[in-house]
């Protein structure tokens, strides 16, 4: 990874020094200090640079994704990252801000996509699932006018967004005329999943996040059976690219959703898992580029897209 350079203009220590605020580029070498899990606020917190570009792929408000493409020529590999916040409408992109900032210093391109969530119009299913799928092709229209490998492109997600990367690389699953299927979708070559929240089931039981899974999927196993068949990643199972998985140890509320994908995918025979759970890390730790954790998530992008 790049050294730091001038362009951090000022770091400060945030909430105890879990985070930092930063002006200008994030950078991703320096670990936490110990303090404690980072929270969401601390990571949200953390200030970067505008996108290269910002890109609609729909006419809806959530429909566009943000670029951001490293220094040098290109044609540049690709993480296409999608945000979490549990499938609802209140948390949006814009805490990803620092994550893409500092896989962008790493020498990637990234596309961030924001799509519609329970509580917008449309958000739900299958809404929701259309965006993802619509937002990802549209890295073909991008690459005409910006240098992007399109032959190396991996799907990366934090937590519901993890969820989602999953997802992408499962979708040759999906039966003939599903209201999901894309007829040419575009491939990616591996799966970060950063924290991921794959049961759908699991968490519907839960009852997670105000019920948001009945909300997302408009039912519950029992009454859409179908609608879980082609979404939930338990079912899914095994994909057939390899995959990243990074995974808090303090993260005590989903990192067993994690662990439960880990035990299905492993049942079925997917040999293409890799999982590290990080000593001391918590739920938002794997999204802030100056954690501990950070360290664990550019390996993993390493891994899947080596330079």
């Amino acid at each position: 990874m790049r050294a730091m350079t001038a362009r951090i203009r000022r770091a400060l220590l945030a909430g105890g020094g879990a985070a930092m605020v930063l002006v200008g580029t994030a950078k991703a070498q320096a670990p936490a200090n110990g303090a404690g899990p980072v929270s969401f606020d601390q990571g949200a917190a953390l200030r970067v640079a505008p996108p290269t570009a910002t890109m609609a792929y729909g006419d809806a408000p959530e429909q566009f994704g943000r670029l951001r493409l490293p220094a040098g020529p290109g044609p540049h590999p690709v993480v296409l990252f999608l945000h979490g916040g549990c499938w609802l409408s209140q948390y949006d992109i814009a805490h990803a801000g620092a994550l893409e900032q500092a896989l962008d210093d790493a020498g990637y391109a990234v596309w961030s996509l924001e799509y519609r969530r329970v509580g917008n119009p449309g958000g739900g299913w299958p809404g929701t699932f259309q965006d993802i799928a619509r937002g990802a092709a549209h890295l073909r229209a991008v690459a005409r006018a910006h240098p992007l490998d399109l032959s190396r492109v991996i799907a990366a997600g934090h937590s519901a967004g993890g969820f989602f990367a999953l997802w992408l690389a499962a979708r040759g699953k999906l039966p003939a005329g599903s209201v999901l299927a894309s007829a040419d979708p575009l491939p990616v070559r591996g799966v970060l999943a950063l924290a991921p929240a794959p049961d759908l089931e699991g968490l519907h039981a839960a009852g997670v996040c105000g019920n948001v899974i009945d909300r997302l999927m408009g039912g519950s196993p029992a009454t859409v059976p179908e609608r879980y068949a082609q979404a939930s990643l338990m079912q899914l199972a095994p994909i057939a690219v390899p995959t990243e998985v990074v995974m808090g140890a303090e993260d005590r509320s989903w990192r067993p959703v994690g662990e439960a994908y880990l035990r299905r995918a492993a049942e079925r025979g997917d040999r293409g898992v890799h999982a590290v759970t990080v000593p001391g890390a918590g739920h938002f730790d794997v999204l802030a580029p100056l954690a501990a954790a950070w360290r664990e998530v550019v390996a993993g992008v390493r891994a899947l897209l080596p330079r």
